[in-house]
C-alpha cells in the first residue's frame, strides 16, 4: 500500500512481453500516479511499468531486481522480504 492507502499490484505470472524488445518481461507493476493538469488540479490515475532483463539492465534499482530473479528464478512468499528491501 502507498502512503495514501492505495494498492500497488505486482503481476508475476505471465506479465506481457516488453514493448521495446518483445522479450519476456519479469514483472509488471501497476501503481497509483497523479499529475497536475493545465488548471493545476490533481488528476489521479494509475501507471504500469514492466521489468525487462534486457532493456532495464544497467538501471538502478532494476539491476537489483534482475539479479534477484536471476538467482531465485521467481518472487514468492519465501523471498518477498528481500524484494521489499530493494525499494528506493
Amino acid at each position: 500500500m502507498t502512503e495514501r492507502g492505495e494498492e500497488i499490484l505486482l503481476q508475476l505470472d505471465t506479465p506481457p512481453n516488453c514493448p521495446q524488445c518483445e522479450d519476456e518481461s519479469l514483472l509488471l507493476a501497476r501503481f497509483p500516479h497523479s499529475w497536475r493538469n493545465a488548471s493545476g488540479d490533481a488528476v489521479p490515475g494509475m501507471r504500469e511499468a514492466l521489468l525487462c532483463r534486457c532493456c532495464n539492465r544497467g538501471e538502478q534499482p532494476a539491476d537489483a531486481l534482475i539479479a534477484l530473479f536471476t538467482v531465485d528464478g521467481l518472487l514468492d512468499h519465501h523471498n518477498v522480504d528481500t524484494f521489499g528491501e530493494l525499494r528506493t
